[in-house]
């Protein structure tokens, strides 16, 4: 019996399925994106029989595979789960080939057979980049062609299979790569083999001038992780971020340097952010945010300067705008220290953004030392949550964030009333006798103590 098709329009941006052609994606409004497609129907006694039942207690949790990076691993929530599919995005020359051969050579080290798919370089390339970062090991095996189809032939075998990149593959005879058909179909037939072998892949994918990842919307939702790989033209460090992850945890953040011999992780990340500079100058307050598990110092820098118009100007570099605007009104109506001749300027250093209430105490006290013209004593750290009424709030995870202001030496640390009552007994661990946390309810208290 012949086999019935209907025809179906399949947005190339986003992946909605329509069943009625329209200039204008009825789901992500993208202009000329519906194409069709072919879609078979199968008689519903097939489709029955084609579809398993297993119960959940049957099911075998599977053993992650480490990257032999702890940061890594951190982000990606333990390790890469076989038969998961990665995508890690990141500017052209960020680093992304080079994290992921470094990654393949320390599993080809460890005794797993690794497969590394390039379809922008040669095999040559490859080995001559794999010989800088000492990764050249046997079971490493390259393949430099765009034909996925002929590539994937080879991932029998194989414990991890990288795909370099997803925009230069070709999985469809008609189409050139990078189109969204043929991203579509790359993925696609990734995500497949990948699930009948048990093996975990990584896509590397380009990102657009927006920021986003190049192709179809729809690609992110077909993986099971989105990796960010990003940094800065003039800075070494490349930051590691997971905006979808399956498997774990999309807070995790890790921290690499760009050096000669590769990308290597760094442990101490508070030092990105603070100096630990001993000067006492005005405008300048201290806290300890928190990155998914990792605590950093964050310092906190206003500057305020006399302004000749009626209407001051705030600035801010790290900290919403909005957040500028509301504790300026807190610290002048609670505190009675008058800004509105003020233009204020706010930064934090090391180019961390600061969107957690944990840090509103510490900008609080920024704001009001830089209008005051009065440096804060040394060796605090503020903690907390301000709310419009100028009281103090407790903040989450603030055992972790006191152990990391006491490693990094501070000796007070100011904080809700309420949070102090809740880690008494925290206070008394041997690391943390030689810090003080200092309870206030009041935003005008903490103020006067520290400003004297």
């Amino acid at each position: 019996m012949a086999q019935k098709t209907a025809k179906m329009y399949v947005c190339s941006e986003c992946g909605n399925t329509v069943t009625i052609w329209a200039g204008k994606c009825p789901s992500c409004g993208a202009w000329g994106s519906l194409a069709v497609r072919e879609a078979p129907r199968t008689p519903s006694s097939d489709r029955a029989n084609s579809a398993r039942v297993t119960n959940v207690v049957d099911v075998r949790s599977p053993e992650r595979i480490s990257s032999g990076i702890e940061e890594f691993d951190r982000v990606l929530g333990g390790g890469f789960v076989p038969g998961s599919v990665a995508l890690l995005g990141g500017q052209p020359g960020i680093g992304k080939s080079t994290l992921l051969l470094q990654v393949s050579g320390y599993l080809a080290r460890s005794g797993a057979n690794v497969l590394y798919i390039s379809g922008e370089e040669s095999t040559s390339q490859v080995a001559l980049r794999a010989r800088r970062l000492n990764a050249v090991e046997s079971g490493l095996d390259v393949i430099g062609d765009t034909d996925l189809s002929s590539a994937l032939e080879y991932m029998p075998g194989h414990a991890f299979v990288v795909v370099d990149s997803v925009q230069a593959m070709r999985a469809e005879e008609a189409g050139w790569p990078g189109t969204p058909n043929q991203v579509r179909a790359v993925a696609s037939r990734v995500l497949e083999e990948a699930k009948k072998h048990e093996i975990p892949v990584v896509l590397v994918g380009h990102i657009t001038k927006e920021g986003r990842i190049a192709g179809p919307m729809l690609l992110e939702h077909m993986v099971d992780v989105v990796l960010s790989f990003s940094g800065e033209e003039y800075s070494p460090n490349r930051t590691l971020r997971a905006s979808k992850n399956r498997f774990g945890s999309t807070d995790e953040m890790a921290v690499f340097e760009m050096t000669e011999a590769g990308l290597s992780p760094v442990r101490d990340m508070s030092g990105l952010f603070w100096n630990k500079a001993e000067l006492s100058v005005p405008g300048v307050a201290l806290t300890v945010a928190v990155e998914g598990n990792t605590p950093l110092v964050a310092e906190i820098q206003t500057l305020a300067a006399p302004t000749g118009f009626p209407y001051p100007r705030r600035t801010a570099r790290g900290v919403d705008i909005n957040k500028l605007h509301l504790f300026s009104a807190v610290v002048e109506k609670r505190c009675r220290i008058p800004s509105s001749s003020w233009d204020i300027y706010v930064n934090v250093t090391g180019g961390l953004n600061l969107q957690e209430p944990a840090a509103d105490l510490a900008l609080c006290a920024a704001l009001a030392s830089a209008v005051r013209d009065a440096p804060i004593a040394s060796g605090s750290c503020f903690i907390g949550e301000v709310g419009l009424a100028g009281e103090i709030r407790p903040v989450t995870r603030f055992p972790l964030r006191l152990r990391e202001a006491a490693r990094n030496g501070f000796t007070q640390v100011y904080a809700s009333s309420l949070q102090e009552t809740r880690v008494s007994g925290v206070s008394r661990e041997k690391d943390l006798r030689d810090i003080r946390v200092v309870a206030k309810s009041r935003i005008f208290e903490v103020l006067e103590e520290v400003m004297r």
